[in-house]
Parts: structure tokens; sequence; C-alpha cells
């Protein structure tokens, strides 16, 4: 039941990702997935769930394969490695920092892939201010997303 439920968090992210905007910037929800269970369910699932995510992301949206695996992967394993009390116990703030943090990682690291490895998706400067305000959108989520294990 547990996998059907996140199957289902997945497939409304990828849904709603495409069809939300807010000041043209459309939020980075699958970002939000992989944390949401690299938090709940340790570094495995979350290092998992992200290389799973992001493979389907690139193949859907990209011309090559990587760069989001790679992205939502590392998102998987950090939001598990710094928000399950294994470095800092959790608080509201912190998840709110930490899903900004992490979105804002993520982005860079795909930006970056696609720049060294095919050609740059967009100006440096665009990339930044999309990337900033999908961190700052994300950042929202991140108060309601807790371990299972915060107070």
């Amino acid at each position: 039941m547990k996998y059907l439920w996140l199957a289902l968090i997945i497939f409304l992210a990828f849904l709603l990702q495409s069809s939300i905007s807010i000041l043209a910037i459309s939020p980075n929800l699958t970002v939000l997935a992989v944390y949401f269970i690299g938090i709940r369910y340790g570094g495995t699932s979350g290092l998992l769930s992200g290389v799973l995510i992001g493979a389907l992301e690139d193949s859907l949206s990209s011309a090559m394969l990587g760069p989001n695996m790679l992205a939502k992967g590392m998102v998987g394993l950090l939001s598990a490695s710094f928000i399950s009390g294994n470095f800092l116990s959790w608080t509201p703030l912190l998840g709110t920092v930490a899903a900004a943090f992490l979105t804002f990682t993520g982005n860079t690291v795909v930006f970056l892939s696609l720049s060294l490895f095919d050609k740059p998706p967009t100006h440096p400067a665009t990339a930044l201010f999309t990337t900033t305000m999908q961190s700052l959108i994300n950042a929202s989520a991140g108060i309601f997303m807790r371990p299972e294990n915060a107070d």
C-alpha cells in the first residue's frame, strides 16, 4: 500500500509540475517527491527513488539520459543524511531551508551537466533566476514534510 501512495505522489508531481506556474516559473515538484522519500525512508530509498524519478524525467524532457538521474539521486541521498536526525534534528525551519537548498542544488547539477556534456539549456542568468524561484516555491513545502521520527 505504501508503494501505491508513493507512485501516486510521483505521478501527481509530474502531472502538476507541467501544469502549474507561478510568475511563469513552474515548481520542481519531482525534487520535493524525492526529498520526501529521502527524509521518510532513508538514504537508500531516497537514492533509488531519485535515480528512477530522474531517469523518467530525463526520458521525458532531455536529449540526454543522466543529468536528472544524478541530481535527483543526490537530492535523495542528501535529504536523508541531513534531515533524518543523523546530522541535525528536524524543525520546520530546517525543513524549509533543506527543501530550498536541495532544489537549488539539484537544478544546478542539471544545468552544469547539460552545459558540460551537451549544450547550455539556457543563459546562466536565466537559469539562476529560474533555480532561485523554484527554490523559493519549494521552500514553502518543506515546512509540511516531516521525517517519521520527528517530534
